[in-house]
């Protein structure tokens, strides 16, 4: 199969690693996307590489910053790319002529503020090209099944980035829960410290919120899990607690804390139902310990299974840190192997982007079509709409103070 041509759109954190005038303090100092698709470049699943963004005048410090800690780390990993627009200059359409230039059977990542992700998928598709969209895809159901028809029509495959479900433990407990009768209950819980913050104060609370940035991992995790087993959601209600993130400089709008209560019924017993409950913060305690707090209890007819994966049983206690500090290589493992290459093709970061990779060049190779992707269950477009529609219908509920309704018509989605 020919290597696929890859443009980055989003020059941020999870791109780079790069934030503001430096280095993230997250646990992504160096990025996922640009150091997986460098990677696997380097293995030759990947061609031509390039990234887009709005501000042209940080490619220079993007590039340093590539250059000293990945290229120097990494037995001379190349970090080469294209960039949109030209360094010296700012264009908030820059994505466009970016994809202008690719071919049909190219592909784009999008991991960029939610409310752009619509727009930019959209232009893309229509061109035949093939699409990656951090979680959560869109904000909006409507929007989802615009860019779903839109997928169809043109023949390509759109992938959204739900890296948990390749996490060991989580896409065991999937696997585990088939057997385990009829769902019953699901909470989860998901934070990240308060410093975080300043890395979302742009957007935080205007573009987006909490609900949508972490719950919308574990949404997709319960929904993998249940929809095995027929269940679908039929309405949430959901509420916010404030005042941290709005005392810190954030946007007055910004809630601390979201929790989602969704009532779930199996499609062919409708006398069978289940709760899920999933909460989400970013104003966890700074010194947490860990950069990602995360935990889920799932509780069927006959069993039920308790995943803790905040800690991972790795601690480090290091005088810079003043504390034990819990790391997770099986995310995103930097330590090179033993000839200085980068190691981390099993974390499963990596992974979700090999797959995406690997599924875009069955397609363009002819061997695979979107459909035979769909049905093996990988987070594509068509089979996370349920997880747009409970975080729609929790956005909603919590500004119109009401609870909303989940309904499928003839396979046709809507919030009511």
């Amino acid at each position: 199969m020919e290597p696929l041509n890859v443009l980055m759109v989003g020059t941020g954190e999870y791109t780079t690693g790069f934030v503001g005038t430096g280095g993230s303090a997250s646990d992504k100092k160096v990025g996922v996307v640009g150091l997986s698709m460098f990677d696997l470049r380097r293995r030759g699943k990947v061609g031509k590489l390039g990234m887009v963004g709005v501000n042209g005048t940080k490619y220079p410090a993007i590039r340093e910053h590539l250059h000293k800690n990945i290229t120097l780390a990494y037995n001379n990993l190349d970090t080469s790319f294209e960039s949109f627009p030209a360094d010296d200059a700012k264009d908030p359409d820059a994505y466009k002529t970016a994809i202008d230039a690719l071919r049909p059977g190219d592909a784009i990542t999008i991991f960029t503020p939610d409310t752009t992700h619509y727009p930019i998928a959209l232009y893309a598709i229509e061109r035949g090209i093939h699409v990656m969209i951090t979680k959560p895809a869109v904000k909006l159901l409507e929007h989802h099944i615009a860019l779903l028809d839109a997928a169809e029509q043109h023949g390509v495959y759109v992938y959204v980035e739900h890296h948990k479900r390749y996490d060991p433990a989580y896409a065991d407990a999937k696997f585990r829960a088939r057997k385990l009768g009829d769902f019953n209950y699901f909470y989860s819980y998901m934070s990240q410290p308060k410093f975080q913050l300043e890395t979302f104060k742009a957007w935080a609370g205007i573009d987006s919120d909490i609900s949508y940035y972490l719950n919308s991992h574990h949404v997709d995790i319960c929904d993998s899990m249940v929809s095995q087993l027929g269940y679908v959601p039929v309405k949430v209600s959901a509420s916010a607690s404030k005042g941290v993130a709005t005392s810190l400089g954030c946007h007055e709008s910004t809630e601390d804390t979201i929790s989602l209560l969704v009532h779930w019924e199996k499609k062919d017993d409708p006398s069978k139902h289940a709760t899920g409950v999933y909460t989400a913060s970013w104003t966890a305690p700074q010194k947490a310990g860990v950069h990602s707090n995360q935990y889920f209890h799932y509780l069927a007819k006959d069993g039920e299974i308790t995943i803790n994966q905040a800690k991972r049983g790795y601690d480090v206690a290091e005088d810079a840190a003043g504390q034990l500090v819990w790391y997770n290589p099986f995310y995103m493992r930097y330590a090179p192997d033993e000839d200085g290459n980068f190691n981390g093709q099993s974390g499963y970061g990596y992974v979700s982007m090999e797959k995406f990779v690997d599924g875009c060049r069955s397609i363009n190779a002819g061997e695979l079509k979107p459909t035979d992707l769909d049905a093996k269950g990988l987070p594509t477009l068509r089979n996370t709409i349920a997880t747009t529609a409970i975080l729609e219908a929790g956005r909603r509920s919590i500004d119109e103070g009401r609870e909303v309704r989940i309904e499928q018509t003839d396979g046709v989605w809507k919030l009511i």
